[in-house]
C-alpha cells in the first residue's frame, strides 16, 4: 500500500475520533482495521500507531493551530479538516520521515477530496505557517 493511502486511512480514523469516547474510539479504530483487507499487517500497525500517536498529541497540535489560525478556534472548525489539520502536524512536528513540504501537500490533497472547495486553501495557509514556526 502506498503511503497515500495509509495517510487516508489514519486521516479516516484521525476523523472519528472527533465523535466517540476514547475507549469506545479505540475499538472503533481495531474494527476498520479489520475490515482494511488491502492493509497488510505491517501497515494496520503504521496505521494504529500514527493514528494514536496523533490523539496523544491532540492538544498540544490544537494549541498550535489555535495561534496560526487567524479568527478561528479548533472548535469552530470544520471537523474534516481539523482532522486533515492535526495528521499534517503530526507529521510536520514528529515525523522525521516525512518532508514538511510533502505533509503539507498530501493534506491538501485530502482537503480536496473530502471538503469544501475553500478547505484546501484553509489547510494550506494555516500548514505554511506551521512549518515556518518550527
Amino acid at each position: 500500500m502506498k503511503r497515500t493511502q495509509l495517510r487516508e486511512h489514519s486521516f479516516r480514523l484521525v476523523f472519528e475520533a472527533e465523535f466517540y469516547p476514547l475507549q469506545e474510539w479505540k475499538e472503533q479504530v481495531e474494527i476498520y482495521l479489520e475490515h482494511t483487507e488491502e492493509a497488510s499487517e505491517e501497515e494496520k500497525e503504521y496505521i494504529r500507531s500514527r493514528v494514536f500517536a496523533v490523539i496523544e498529541q491532540k492538544e498540544e497540535i490544537d494549541a498550535g493551530i489555535n495561534l496560526r489560525a487567524n479568527r478561528w478556534k479548533t472548535s469552530r472548525m470544520n471537523k474534516t479538516d481539523l482532522a486533515i489539520l492535526r495528521l499534517a502536524i503530526y507529521e510536520i512536528r514528529w515525523d522525521e520521515e516525512i518532508p514538511e513540504g510533502v505533509a503539507i501537500d498530501e493534506a491538501v490533497e485530502l482537503a480536496k477530496r473530502y471538503s469544501s472547495n475553500e478547505a484546501p486553501a484553509f489547510v494550506n495557509g494555516i500548514l505554511a505557517g506551521f512549518a515556518k514556526a518550527e
